[in-house]
């Protein structure tokens, strides 16, 4: 007996669920709000450019993530870093920028990145050697602990001897792009999860991969091709307007504002963000003080400042930044297919700045970021000083994560509801993880998972009886 699955948001969670609850033979269909699939990892076009809606990376020790990446067949367009390796600048006194090297060596785990701390320029001596004492008293924090939940991390550094300069010039360089809050205001168990997974395990976890192609192939078109091969169904530009259980088992799932367009299923994955998913809770399912507790997980933004000179300013496929408004800098000229476009733009480069914890910025002008980062970049790149800026504009992804600060884990729910057949995805939902694209795949395999174990199992069951 053939189960119909209904998954509504076609992010990264609820790709991940439809593939992995078509493979266990689940009549699955997809159901995305927006004309493209991805979610927040999805690309558009602007006069000829491809253009991601933010800067994602990952890691080695995104296990999961990977395992979609290689699910979808796109292994090859994301690859990592032979060995984590990563230029910081700062600007200078004397107009020449300042820069570090941060990479790691073979030695394993946590040892690995020590020469490279040893060496770091942008602290003192002593502030390096302080370092030694919250890495290792990080291995005793427990990130699943409520109580590491309810501490910020700032106060946690701070107590073992993290001076301020350390943790902006140090400590912030991981904790504000992995969690998108300013680094002493986060969650002291997810900065836990970063360090402790990232930095203190095996030596390749913090190995970074860059895409290669524009999310929206590497994550929404491969997804949809490979739903498609499965004989999935998906439907774009459909919205969900209820969640309404059947009596005697499954659901109704109302499609936009139509009373009559429907699809009844027998269970479904919700995959959409916290505050889209409070209103399409069915009565039952979880407790009210449940539904109305993740208004307080909130929101952190990110924007994105995009940059085209006319000429190549810098040499480095990304570059992270201290004592200036720019974070991180990647290169995006090839895969924006910038040289290829129908303006043609022979010679030009395209740089993108990534703003995580970007709260300042999520309402500022245009014309005032282009007056703050034009400067901030040339500071950083003496070559971008003679370079024209050709084209400027931003993006932002006003809701970006949820805020991923203390208190935040007690209002992560379980994947499992108390309705039979209705589970929750997303990476708000308790994985374990920050909010980040692996922490979305877990929360779609976790969906799966409770699905396979309930209601397709009872289906399988079903079906050997009769």
């Amino acid at each position: 007996m053939t189960r119909k699955v209904a998954v509504i948001g076609g992010g990264l969670a609820g790709i991940t669920a439809a593939i992995a609850l078509a493979e266990s033979g689940a009549d699955v269909t997809l159901l995305e709000a927006r004309p493209r699939l991805g979610g927040a990892t999805c690309s558009f076009s602007r006069d000829g450019l491809t253009v991601d809606t933010g800067q994602h990376v990952f890691l080695g020790c995104c296990s999961a993530y990977r395992g979609l990446l290689a699910r979808l067949g796109m292994t090859e367009h994301a690859t990592l870093q032979d060995r984590f390796d990563v230029t910081v600048l700062a600007p200078g006194a004397n107009g020449q920028p300042r820069q570090a090297r941060l990479r790691r060596t073979a030695l394993p785990g946590p040892l690995h990145m020590l020469p490279a701390l040893g060496r770091y320029p942008f602290l003192s001596l002593a502030e390096r050697a302080s370092v030694a004492r919250p890495a290792l008293g990080m291995r005793f924090v427990d990130p699943a602990d409520p109580a590491a939940d309810t501490q910020r991390f700032g106060d946690w550094l701070a107590q073992r001897g993290q001076s301020e300069r350390t943790r902006r010039a140090l400590w912030d360089l991981f904790s504000v792009s992995a969690l998108n809050i300013a680094g002493d205001d986060a969650s002291l168990a997810l900065a836990a999860v970063v360090v402790k997974t990232g930095l203190l395990g095996k030596n390749n976890a913090a190995d970074i991969g860059v895409p290669a192609l524009p999310l929206g192939e590497l994550h929404g078109d491969a997804g949809a091709t490979l739903l498609a091969k499965l004989g999935a169904q998906v439907a774009l530009s459909t919205k969900v307007s209820a969640i309404e259980p059947v009596d005697g088992g499954g659901y109704r799932v109302r499609l936009g504002s139509e009373t009559d367009h429907e699809l009844t299923v027998d269970a479904v994955v919700l995959a959409v963000p916290h505050e889209k998913a409070a209103p399409l809770i069915p009565a039952g399912a979880l407790p009210e003080q449940t539904v109305a507790g993740w208004a307080g997980l909130g929101a952190s933004p990110i924007v994105n400042v995009h940059v085209i000179y006319d000429r190549p300013v810098m040499d480095l496929p990304f570059v992270a930044a201290i004592d200036s408004p720019v974070q991180w800098v990647f290169d995006r000229t090839r895969i924006s297919g910038i040289s290829a476009s129908k303006h043609g733009r022979p010679g030009h480069q395209y740089l993108a700045i990534s703003l995580s914890a970007a709260d300042q910025y999520a309402d500022t002008p245009v014309a005032e970021l282009q007056e703050q980062f034009v400067p901030a970049l040339a500071e950083l790149f003496p070559a971008a000083r003679d370079a024209r800026v050709t084209e400027f504009f931003v993006t932002r992804e006003r809701r970006a994560t949820f805020r991923q600060a203390p208190g935040s884990g007690a209002l992560r729910p379980k994947a499992a509801t108390a309705r039979p057949g209705l589970v929750l995805a997303g990476a708000w939902t308790d994985t374990g993880w920050p909010d980040t694209m692996e922490g979305a795949v877990r929360s779609g395999l976790a969906a799966a998972t409770e699905l396979r174990r309930t209601v397709l199992t009872a289906a399988s069951t079903i079906g050997e009886r009769q």
